[in-house]
């Protein structure tokens, strides 16, 4: 899942993106509030860590905007302003959580576990996918309660199409999600992924939509 790191101090941004890359996230940073809004605007995120105190244009402003023109991508608000005015404020604007600096870069992670399981209409980090079970906080695919080994791409299509349980991902969007802008994408690259799931865990886990896209069954069984 493609998350968005928009912080000017380069210490929080490498221990959060540390963090959240550990955990199975595909980061990206910025530290310019302009750049944060337009980036935002323009390209597709999962969820945004975002601090109100930008340069060029304040995070407040940048979530203000984004509102304003229906950008619900889930954001977490990170900032020095520990005053419970400023935290109303940002949630007032459209925030869906909100951490004062300094933190511990394990509670951020955390919150925005739960940011993007309330995105997916998840109570749980447990997700039941047929007879399997994928834990998001541990990162893990079981069956029977054995973990299976799955490699770290194969878990992250998984894990982002568990998050939209019961809605057809086109391959675009997969992409988008997948793959930092970087990278060169393989036009196959995610038809393969889905093989590899197939081949390791059932056929019957991702389905396919022909001419749509693929999906995660919403129901268990």
């Amino acid at each position: 899942m493609r998350i968005l790191i928009a912080e000017d101090d380069p210490r929080i941004a490498a221990s959060l993106g540390e963090a959240l890359a550990a955990s199975g996230y595909l980061i990206e940073n910025e530290a310019d509030g302009e750049m944060a809004w337009y980036r935002g605007d323009t390209e597709a995120y999962d969820a945004v860590v975002l601090d109100l105190g930008l340069p060029n244009l304040d995070g407040l402003t940048v979530l203000k905007r984004w509102r304003k023109a229906k950008r619900s991508v889930p954001v977490l608000i990170l900032t020095a302003r520990g005053q419970w005015e400023e935290r109303v404020e940002g949630m007032e604007a459209g925030a869906d959580d909100y951490v004062v600096k300094p933190f511990h870069v394990e509670e951020v992670v955390a919150r925005l576990r739960a940011i993007l399981r309330r995105a997916g209409g998840l109570a749980s980090s447990r997700i039941d996918i047929h007879d399997l079970v994928l834990d998001t906080r541990l990162m893990q695919v079981l069956r029977d309660g054995v973990p299976i080994p799955v490699p770290p791409q194969e878990y992250r299509l998984l894990s982002f199409l568990a998050h939209r349980r019961g809605q057809v991902v086109s391959r675009m969007e997969i992409t988008e999600h997948l793959y930092s802008q970087d990278f060169e994408r393989d036009s196959n690259s995610v038809e393969v992924l889905v093989g590899r799931i197939r081949k390791r865990l059932g056929e019957h886990v991702v389905k396919t939509r022909r001419g749509f896209g693929y999906y995660v069954e919403d129901d268990a069984g």
